[in-house]
């Protein structure tokens, strides 16, 4: 069931934003050659603690996963696409990192992800990075009063394909509200007009995953979390809560 947001709601829900976006800021800060993985989970664990939050990723287990998920942040390494699992792993001079946080506060969830470089960057990481944010802009400029969950994919894939990259298969964004994950799915490719009409209220997570290789398809690690791209090209994955009002979009994942 898709459930609207009141404006008190829309209120709480921009405050849970804002400790997401300060988690991630603190984690990208601190991200950096030699740091781990599991640092930088904690990083965000602190930014957490000290807001009164907790973490809807901790112990989180969909049906999918043979382990509730260990940690508070997704850390997605170069050719890992999402759901990365904070490790001893220490970063390298040109690594592209994705890392995905949520929070919830007072009841109410934020979710976003960003991707950045550590060191020396190529190039072409930094078009990908670009790319997906591009993607991700064209979602967020599609959710308006009107419109439907197929004019934010179809914006969303456009932008993604126009740059011959691929899209994470069967994966996309979600409603978003009291539960880190509600209706409404949203694909990130589709076709203009189609599915659920965007109302004022509707609160959604939309976060494209972009692969430098062009691929859609996808491997699993053991661990039954981390998705990796088949050819080993590397990935992005960028995400903002956005809610539908008459004004237009706004961007909850705000410091």
């Amino acid at each position: 069931m898709v459930e609207l947001k009141s404006d008190t709601a829309l209120a709480a829900m921009r405050e849970a934003g804002r400790v997401v976006a300060n988690a991630l800021a603190a984690v990208q800060r601190e991200a950096a050659v030699g740091v781990s993985l599991l640092e930088l989970d904690e990083v965000a664990r602190g930014v957490l603690t000290a807001a009164g939050a907790s973490s809807p990723f901790l112990g989180y287990r969909p049906s999918f996963a043979p382990v509730p998920f260990p940690a508070v942040i997704c850390a997605s390494v170069n050719d890992a696409v999402v759901h990365g699992i904070p490790n001893g792993y220490r970063l390298r001079d040109g690594d592209l990192v994705s890392i995905d946080c949520g929070a919830v506060l007072d009841g109410w969830c934020g979710d976003s992800a960003v991707s950045f470089t550590v060191g020396a960057a190529r190039p072409e990481d930094d078009e990908l990075i670009a790319a997906a944010r591009r993607s991700l802009e064209a979602g967020i400029a599609a959710a308006v009063v009107g419109n439907r969950i197929g004019d934010i994919a179809h914006a969303i894939g456009r932008s993604a394909r126009a740059g011959r990259y691929g899209l994470l298969d069967g994966f996309g964004g979600h409603g978003i509200g009291r539960r880190m994950h509600e209706d409404p799915h949203v694909p990130n490719e589709g076709r203009p007009g189609r599915g659920y009409p965007l109302r004022p209220g509707l609160v959604l997570a939309i976060e494209p995953m972009l692969t430098a290789g062009g691929r859609d398809e996808y491997d699993t690690d053991p661990d039954g979390w981390t998705l990796r791209t088949t050819d080993g090209t590397r990935a992005a994955h960028v995400e903002h809560t956005v809610a539908v009002t008459e004004d237009g979009p706004q961007i909850l994942t705000l410091p």
